[in-house]
């Protein structure tokens, strides 16, 4: 019951974004904030749709932050293929939302 609540309420507290008020065309970040509230309340289709690069920054930060805790043998080079496969995939959706 008090998910669904913080779920309902999480969107009413979603920032604008700015880029697009002031110059009217989306940024690289646009959807990131829906994807994620779209991912909490279990439409992985719905936030993969709203911003592709969704889950190469899920499995980034959660990568980060096990390797924070615990001793992984490749772990840099793990963190830069995911941030290299994130950055592709903003870019990517970008590009392909400006054309």
């Amino acid at each position: 019951m008090q998910l669904a609540t913080f779920l309902l309420a999480i969107e009413d507290y979603m920032l604008p974004c700015i880029t697009k008020k002031l110059f009217d065309f989306d940024c690289p970040g646009c959807g990131l904030q829906r994807s994620v509230v779209l991912l909490l309340k279990g439409d992985f289709i719905g936030a993969f749709e709203m911003y592709p690069a969704i889950y190469s920054i899920v499995l980034l930060f959660s990568f980060l932050l096990i390797n924070n805790f615990t001793t992984i043998k490749y772990a840099n080079k793990i963190t830069i293929l995911l941030m290299i496969s994130s950055v592709v995939l903003i870019l990517g959706n970008f590009i392909l939302k400006m054309i």
